[in-house]
C-alpha cells in the first residue's frame, strides 16, 4: 500500500494552504473484501505494538482527530481502534465545555486525561476546539471563558498565546515521552451536503443530525482558514499533522491506521529482558510448577 506521506503530512518544513491537498485520492484498496483485509491486518499490528509499548512502559501515543462534521472522526476511530486491546486504548470525546471545565483554564480538560505510559490516546476533538471554534465565534471566549477583561480586548494576541501554549505542551509532551499524532480530516464541501442529505434521508441517521450543522456550514470558508492558521502554527516534527483525504472513508480510515502504525514501528522499544540471577529464579519455578 503506497501511501504518499510527503502529500499529506506537515511537520513545519512545509506550509498547509487550504485547497492544496486533495479530499479525495485514487484508492488504496482493490474492493470491500481487499479493504476489510488490509484493515485487519493494521489493526492486529498496531495492537501487537501497543503490547510491546505496555509492556515497555516508557512511551503513549496520543491521536488527536479534528474535522468538521460528518468528516467521520467516530467511524474511523472504530474502524483503527476496535482491533487493540481495550485496556491499552483510551478515548475521550469533547464537547462543549462544561460548567466544571470553564472554572479552568482551556488545556486543563485535556491534560487530565492524556495518555499513561504504555497506552494510546485518543481525542476525539480537542484542546485545538479552542483555535477553531473559538475563533469562527469568538463570543465563545468573551461572554463565556471568565477570562480577565484586559486579556480579551486583543482577540488575535489571545490566539497567539493559545497556540504557544499548545506548543509548549506538545513539546512537554514529547519530552515525557509521549508521541503525538494530528490529523485533520480533509472533507470537500460537496461531500459533507451528500452525508448530511444521508442523515435526514435515512431514518436510521436522523439522530445524527442537527440544526447546528446547517448552520455551522455557513462558516465554511471561515473554518478552512481556521484549519490552515492551526496546522501552520502547530505543525512540528514532534508533533505532524496529517491532512487525510476524507471523502473516501476507507481510504481515510486505512491512511490514518497507517499513520498510527508508522508512529509506532518508530518507537525505540521492546519487552524487557531479565538478568541471569532472574532467568535461574524462573527455571526454578518452573520445575515447581512441573511437580504441582
Amino acid at each position: 500500500m503506497d501511501i504518499d506521506w510527503k502529500g499529506i503530512r506537515f511537520d513545519g518544513e512545509k506550509k498547509y494552504r487550504r485547497g492544496s491537498c486533495p479530499t479525495r485520492i485514487d484508492p488504496l484498496y482493490r474492493d470491500k473484501q481487499d479493504y476489510q483485509k488490509r484493515i485487519r491486518k493494521l489493526r492486529g499490528a498496531i495492537d501487537e505494538r501497543q503490547q510491546i509499548m505496555y509492556a515497555h512502559n516508557r512511551y503513549s501515543l496520543l491521536t488527536v482527530f479534528q474535522a468538521l462534521d460528518a468528516a467521520g472522526k467516530d467511524g474511523t476511530i472504530r474502524a483503527v481502534f476496535n482491533g487493540v486491546n481495550p485496556h491499552g486504548v483510551e478515548i475521550t470525546s469533547f464537547k462543549h465545555p462544561t460548567s466544571a471545565e470553564l472554572e479552568h483554564n482551556f488545556l486543563w480538560r485535556t491534560s487530565i486525561v492524556m495518555p499513561k505510559r504504555g497506552n494510546i490516546g485518543v481525542f476525539n476533538r480537542s484542546y485545538y476546539e479552542e483555535v477553531l471554534v473559538c475563533r469562527v465565534h469568538p463570543e465563545l471566549v468573551t461572554k463565556y471563558q471568565k477570562i480577565p477583561g484586559e486579556h480579551t480586548r486583543d482577540l488575535d494576541a489571545l490566539f497567539a498565546s493559545r497556540f504557544e501554549a499548545i506548543r509548549s505542551l506538545e513539546r512537554y509532551n514529547s519530552d515525557n515521552g509521549t508521541v503525538t499524532l494530528r490529523f485533520f480530516l480533509n472533507l470537500s464541501r460537496g461531500e459533507q451536503r451528500k452525508r448530511f442529505l444521508s442523515r435526514i434521508d435515512e431514518p436510521e441517521k436522523n439522530w445524527k443530525f442537527s440544526e447546528t450543522d446547517l448552520k455551522e456550514r455557513g462558516f465554511w470558508d471561515d473554518y478552512q482558514r481556521a484549519f490552515e492558521d492551526m496546522i501552520n502554527e502547530t505543525a512540528t516534527p514532534h508533533a505532524p499533522w496529517y491532512v487525510v483525504p476524507a471523502d473516501d472513508k476507507k481510504n481515510m480510515r486505512l491512511i490514518v491506521a497507517s499513520a498510527v502504525l508508522k508512529a509506532l514501528n518508530e518507537m525505540n522499544m521492546c519487552y524487557p529482558t531479565v538478568s541471569k540471577a532472574r532467568r535461574k529464579l524462573l527455571r526454578e519455578y518452573r520445575k515447581q510448577l512441573l511437580k504441582d
